[in-house]
């Protein structure tokens, strides 16, 4: 490597920030929304140490602690409990933030041959990789200070200057470390879908692995990323060696990516693709089979994830009764009613949780043709015996088939996980029925999504602000006392709470009359819009 493989880096880093000056805004308010939230709800909820001190039994549970991490429960102020319920799961959403960020500006751009026409330019052959890995590094730092100083804004006693830009520092911590996970991913792998995939699997790993060791053998957290967040005790003893580790290793891992970048051939990949039948199925000759082709390794994968997901809150029903009791936070989150039990008054409220996420995948099923559309790969079958029709319709389908997988393996999840631990298990038709109720606002979403894609394409992302809003004010809303016509905004906010409630046919058949009109309206519109337009 010499001075000239990085020509340009700077320009590049500017013409980077510009594509995504609305995109990074967007995510920093976002997170920095979602984490400035919390801490003022938990000072009214729990205004003596007394208080606090009471739900620390509740929060000592493994299940707790596997899902949360460890925290400094001998000394639980309201830093340290924003701290130990907020900053693990925060920072899964950070890793996330950045593999879809890094994989854009380097894999994706390398697939739609950007980088090539880049790399005819005055440019060295390392300066995009370092402009991705630069205004990456540039959106976490810039993410840190503002949760960092936000956080000690709030004027909470045991919420310092120290102790809050710690809890910022951890969260851009994380970025820059998938920051470098993904752009060695993007080396190693041949397409965007495959960088995402990867990462996205260490992302997994590393929170299974912390789950696993906070229980078992607490020192082996060290191993995985996600265990230095809990590690740097932040509001506790502050411990900024967390800190440190992830900025060696993410050093580490940048320098490896760009020797990686620097050996192998434009367009190129070191995990190399298997070869193809030379003959395509039957299957794939269809529109529907190609596009199930296309999306099953993410079918697959989020598959598995919801079953485990669905499975790791079942696991908690064992112990649910302490879980509440004392807990006035968790209280107000559940669905009151007479007579009903614990468990029955809290499946609903986790029914709306499970069911958003499994609201992701048919989404991203659905939006996977503008996606296709955006990098003209559709042209190749308009131009045979294939209608736009039957095109939006397969895609359609299988987002349709996609949400009804992903919602019903979440139910069986949560279903054997608490059978499993609970002395008189639960019936799989009630919790299948309180899962299954959700479907038709799914629907719903898939229907929005359709709609946009075939008269608006330009504002297909529009359905995941849509969705930070159904799941803010659906998951926080009897915390935040959010009034109930805010909720009826979303789909979700219509489904009858199954078991608490009666399964009525009305709202149900509305919302699935509603999404099917979307997705009619969707066909005319695609089939009299010009591509890409």
């Amino acid at each position: 490597m010499d001075q000239h493989s990085f020509a340009n880096t700077g320009k590049l880093s500017r013409f980077i920030l510009r594509l995504d000056r609305v995109k990074i805004p967007l995510w920093i308010m976002g997170l920095a929304m979602f984490t400035l939230v919390v801490p003022p709800a938990f000072d009214n909820l729990y205004k003596t140490q007394q208080e606090r001190d009471a739900i620390t039994e509740t929060m000592a549970n493994p299940a707790m602690t596997a899902m949360l991490g460890t925290g400094d429960l001998d000394n639980y102020t309201i830093g340290a409990m924003t701290a130990h319920q907020m900053i693990v799961m925060t920072a899964v959403i950070v890793g996330i933030m950045a593999v879809l960020l890094v994989t854009r500006h380097t894999r994706a751009d390398e697939e739609d041959g950007r980088i090539e026409m880049i790399r005819s330019l005055p440019s060295g052959r390392l300066s995009y990789l370092n402009a991705s890995l630069i205004v990456s590094s540039g959106t976490f730092i810039g993410l840190a200070l503002v949760i960092g100083f936000g956080l000690y804004g709030l004027g909470i006693e045991s919420m310092d200057l120290e102790g809050s830009l710690l809890y910022g520092a951890a969260l851009g911590g994380t970025g820059f470390v998938f920051t470098g996970v993904t752009a060695i991913f993007a080396q190693l792998s041949e397409s965007s879908r495959g960088t995402i995939g990867w990462s996205v699997a260490i992302l997994l790993l590393a929170y299974l692995f912390r789950a696993i060791t906070d229980i078992s053998n607490e020192a082996l957290s060290w191993i995985s990323p996600l265990g230095w967040v809990s590690k740097a005790e932040v509001y506790s003893s502050n411990n900024w060696g967390s800190i440190l580790l992830m900025l060696a290793v993410s050093i580490l891992l940048f320098v490896v990516a760009n020797y990686l970048n620097n050996i192998r051939d434009l367009e190129q990949g070191f995990i190399a693709s298997k070869p193809g039948r030379r003959y395509a199925s039957r299957l794939l000759q269809s529109p529907i089979g190609l596009a199930f082709r296309l999306q099953r390794t993410g079918f697959i994968a989020w598959a598995i994830g919801l079953f485990v997901l669905g499975a790791s809150y079942g696991s908690i029903f064992g112990d649910l009764e302490s879980f509440f009791e004392g807990n006035e936070m968790y209280q107000q989150m559940l669905q009151q009613a007479e007579g009903a039990s614990i468990v029955e008054q809290f499946i609903p409220t986790l029914m709306i949780v499970i069911s958003l996420i499994a609201t992701i995948p048919p989404v991203m099923a659905m939006n996977k043709l503008r996606g296709e559309e955006k990098k003209e790969r559709l042209e190749h079958l308009l131009s045979r015996a294939v209608s736009r029709t039957k095109l939006i319709g397969s895609y359609l389908i299988m987002a349709v088939v996609n949400g009804f997988v992903m919602i019903s393996l979440s139910a069986l999840g949560l279903w054997s996980a608490a059978t499993t631990v609970m002395d008189t298990g639960l019936e799989l038709g009630m919790v299948y029925s309180a899962a299954l109720v959700f479907y038709p606002a799914m629907l719903v979403m898939i229907g929005i999504a359709a709609f946009l894609i075939g008269l608006l394409p330009m504002l297909t992302s529009l359905i995941w602000i849509y969705f930070i809003y159904s799941f803010f004010v659906l998951y926080l809303g009897n915390l935040m006392q959010i009034p109930d016509l805010v909720g009826k905004l979303s789909p979700f906010g219509h489904v009858p709470q199954v078991p608490i409630e009666d399964v009525t046919f009305m709202p149900l058949f509305l919302l699935s009359i509603i999404a099917l009109g979307l997705m009619m309206i969707s066909f005319v519109g695609f089939r009299k819009r010009d591509s890409k337009n």
